[in-house]
């Protein structure tokens, strides 16, 4: 339905607009349940946190703490590989801006599809950047961060005795759980950013894969199979899944 009588521009529905709407309202509500208000308990954030502590205390215990270091260097490599990727699809996307009438042919054929005006198309591509372009910054800010938690590592007291040496570790893994933070919401934004694809085809499956997004994303991080196996309480694993049961995991 176009938007006739809505005062609309001419070639825009209703649907144009409640879809990205609805993709940016699901995107910041979760935000705020999860990250801000914290609504959600027994998060995998919050229960990584937990090994994060264990993590820094088990490393006082340690004389050499080169292990310790490749951990981080493993979570910095994993971080510039997306972050890399990330400039290349933004770059992707304004490279399509500029050729928008050969993308908008293309995009024409794919089933289901729905035509509108150049500038809606152009609407479209604006959005994948806007996305991607948060999901740079906030992979370069845990990058920094993780650069920051090898160099508290460096200055950690050698004496698991020291009296600031538990202070110093738990600082230290409040670091690093604000710098994985960062990473998750950067591939929260890839997620939302994969949804706002589908509003090439039309609108109401932008709708459809917000809504998908979303429940996937809240399993991942409050009933996933990771979240049950590190809930302290054995009694949330099922019982084919208890440590010590004698049946297949």
């Amino acid at each position: 339905m176009e938007g006739i009588g809505l005062g609309l521009p001419e070639g825009i529905g209703y649907a144009d607009l409640l879809a990205p709407l609805l993709l940016l309202l699901a995107w910041i509500g979760y935000v705020l349940y999860a990250d801000i208000l914290r609504i959600g308990r027994g998060s995998l954030m919050a229960l990584m946190h937990e090994q994060r502590v264990v993590w820094m205390l088990r490393m006082l215990e340690r004389d050499n703490r080169m292990v310790d270091i490749q951990i981080v260097q493993v979570l910095i490599q994993n971080i510039s590989f997306f972050a890399s990727s990330t400039i290349l699809i933004v770059g992707g996307a304004v490279a399509v801006l500029g050729a928008g009438d050969e993308a908008r042919m293309i995009a024409a054929q794919l089933p289901f599809a729905q035509e509108g005006p150049s500038y809606l198309w152009d609407l479209k591509i604006l959005l994948l950047v806007v996305i991607f372009v948060y999901a740079f910054f906030k992979f370069t800010w845990a990058l920094r961060q993780f650069n920051h938690v090898a160099i508290l590592i460096g200055g950690i007291p050698l004496n698991a005795d020291h009296p600031a040496a538990e202070a110093h570790a738990r600082r230290l893994a409040l670091l690093a759980t604000k710098a994985a933070d960062h990473f998750n919401r950067a591939m929260r934004a890839y997620y939302f950013g994969l949804a706002a694809l589908s509003w090439f085809v039309q609108p109401w499956l932008l709708v459809a894969a917000s809504l998908v997004v979303l429940v996937v994303v809240w399993r991942r991080e409050y009933r996933s199979n990771a979240v049950l196996h590190l809930n302290p309480d054995d009694a949330v694993l099922p019982p084919a899944r208890r440590p010590g049961s004698g049946r297949p995991p």
